[in-house]
């Protein structure tokens, strides 16, 4: 049975680099697990790659398919985005391992759908001042930066993330991105190849 790495954290935590380069790494031989959502798409992302980007009339018609394995819902400075896993028939665990990026309340609902022991968590840290910067300095690089959004996801994670919902997750390992970049992705390297040599013995 294949892995799904799944890579979680706050917002401006470097997630979408890790997830780029661990995709690269042709060693671990992952292949990418893509979620959707109806946001709008951001300057530098490419639809299929960070997320399958669809309009609302698509998000129900999967939901009358019965294709919804999970889905949030955000209510945001610009109305309400949608994020959501599909049944598309993209995942074939008996044959591969996937790298996914999504929340805490994702990973739960996708660790009871496909069993505990299918999702491996790959959690991410940065230092909130840290952070902030990042964020901003992200926002600004934007066609037409949304600051409002930007400081309500950066309380809403405060919550989302909180302590108390890492423990219910079982997060037991984390990984800092304060400092050099390279040193948090070589720690989750070596993390995901001894999963992978573990799975195989």
């Amino acid at each position: 049975m294949g892995k799904i790495f799944y890579i979680m954290g706050k917002s401006a935590t470097g997630k979408d680099h890790v997830y780029e380069a661990l995709l690269g790494d042709q060693s671990l031989g992952l292949t990418p697990f893509v979620l959707y959502t109806t946001r709008p798409i951001r300057s530098g992302e490419q639809d299929g790659r960070e997320y399958y980007f669809v309009n609302e009339e698509r998000l129900k018609e999967l939901r009358r398919e019965g294709k919804i394995i999970e889905e949030r819902a955000y209510d945001t400075i610009h109305g309400i985005w949608h994020y959501f896993t599909a049944d598309d028939g993209q995942l074939q665990l008996d044959r591969q391992d996937y790298l996914g990026i999504g929340t805490l309340e994702s990973y739960q609902k996708l660790k009871k759908h496909f069993g505990k022991a299918c999702l491996v968590p790959i959690y991410i840290e940065v230092e909130d001042g840290i952070r902030l910067f990042r964020a901003l300095t992200r926002e600004r690089k934007q066609e037409n930066p949304r600051y409002a959004e930007l400081c309500r996801r950066f309380l809403a994670d405060a919550e989302d993330f909180s302590e108390d919902e890492i423990q219910k997750a079982d997060i037991r390992q984390r990984f800092e991105n304060n400092e050099e970049f390279v040193n948090c992705i070589e720690k989750v390297h070596k993390f995901i190849e001894e999963v992978q040599k573990t799975a195989v013995s």
